[in-house]
């Protein structure tokens, strides 16, 4: 993932707190971080606190005229992104009717940079209709709105109007400039390990952390797709601001992918699918009996989900992974032409499952490309670009 020069404003607010925590996680992705602070966000968070954070001085109302009285100029030069969070209604109101009384609007008025707000507020001043309409007017103006999000506030009331957490817009930012390779596109995905039920507390299951899954549905929402995920068992945060269905078995998989298949432009089968059930599940846990005699397990074979959509009429472009323990391309190649998809995703299973870490090789029909070993949202980002390259020459 490329690194960036972030913009952060911090507006008046108890959700600051959360900016501190963002200002670290964006520094550990290896961006350079500036902030700015309103006057009144100076009362939730000191300036010193965030420079601490950011290794970079604080830029205030004060300290901004202090200098060379250019910083609302220079700072949002010097940046390729300018985030207000959190963002209170305040701020949004001066940003959606053009005002510049302060460092943070000033910023805005005369930035160069793609801008985006993370709005913080009680729940009945998100729901002011003023409110709402500033809010319109700052998306009709080209300008990000992150969230909010539901739930307990700080006021004791619960509702819309919370700050999205540090981890959630630490995800998000990228989206602002990663080019819109899928713009207009419906993707769908699965991701995660099946779980196939022995017994009401045991099950088959396997090493899939998810993480491939959720990288990839990362990487479509940047690329500018509506995302749908289904989902398995996942041993990571599911994406912010997709649609995730959960399913547990690969049967339920298998429904819920067939439930949301129509009008996809694309099928990524990332999931680790169980090929087989258990056709005798116990309604009972199984207990020992006491003479050494295990219990027979008969096995039955589950529906081939990626087979199933490549299949149907007016399939979408489909996209198979393929973990394998040994001879990896060559097992590779035989299921891309067994489930007649158009590109395959080969991995060393062993090495990739549960690993932050990827090395992948794309097959298609004009070429087999090796990927160097990568995290895998950047591993992600290339099959993102190797899927729109194949659309863009299929039309």
């Amino acid at each position: 993932m490329p690194t960036k020069h972030i913009l952060l404003g911090i507006s008046g607010g108890i959700a600051a707190y959360k900016s501190c925590e963002l200002v670290r996680l964006l520094r550990k992705q290896g961006h350079t971080v500036s902030v700015a602070m309103s006057r009144a966000a100076a009362g939730f968070g000191s300036p010193q606190t965030f420079q601490a954070l950011s290794g970079h001085t604080v830029w205030t109302d004060d300290t901004a005229d202090s200098a060379d009285g250019m910083a609302h100029i220079r700072l949002s030069r010097e940046a390729d992104v300018f985030l207000i969070a959190p963002a209170s209604a305040n701020t949004l109101a001066k940003i959606a009717h053009g005002m510049a009384d302060n460092l943070l609007s000033t910023l805005a008025a005369a930035r160069a940079c793609p801008l985006a707000v993370a709005p913080a507020m009680n729940v009945e001043m998100w729901r002011n209709p003023a409110n709402l309409r500033n809010i319109a007017q700052l998306q009709a103006d080209g300008i990000t709105v992150f969230g909010p999000a539901s739930g307990s506030q700080a006021c004791g009331e619960t509702g819309e109007g919370r700050m999205l957490e540090a981890a959630e817009l630490a995800e998000l930012l990228p989206d602002l400039w990663t080019p819109k390779l899928l713009a207009g596109k419906r993707v769908l995905l699965t991701a995660g390990a099946t779980f196939e039920a022995i017994d009401p507390v045991r099950g088959i299951t396997n090493l899939s952390s998810g993480r491939m899954g959720v990288a990839l549905a990362q990487a479509s929402r940047a690329a500018g797709a509506e995302v749908v995920l289904v989902a398995g068992q996942l041993q990571v945060a599911p994406p912010t601001g997709i649609a995730v269905h959960h399913a547990h078995s690969a049967r339920e998989m298998h429904e819920a992918v067939m439930r949301e298949v129509d009008n996809c432009d694309v099928f990524i089968s990332v999931a680790a699918v169980a090929d087989y059930h258990v056709a005798n599940r116990s309604a009972e846990k199984l207990k020992k009996d006491g003479n050494g005699t295990p219990p027979v397990i008969e096995l039955a074979e589950n529906p081939d989900i990626l087979a199933a959509v490549a299949r149907l009429p007016n399939a979408p472009f489909c996209v198979g992974f393929a973990a394998e323990s040994h001879n990896v391309l060559e097992h590779a190649r035989a299921k891309r032409l067994r489930k007649g998809v158009p590109l395959i995703v080969a991995n060393h299973a062993v090495s990739a499952m549960g690993s932050g870490n990827n090395q992948l090789t794309l097959i298609s029909d004009s070429a087999e490309t090796a990927l160097p070993e990568m995290g895998k949202r950047d591993t992600a980002d290339a099959i993102v670009a190797e899927i729109a390259r194949l659309l863009e020459k299929a039309t």
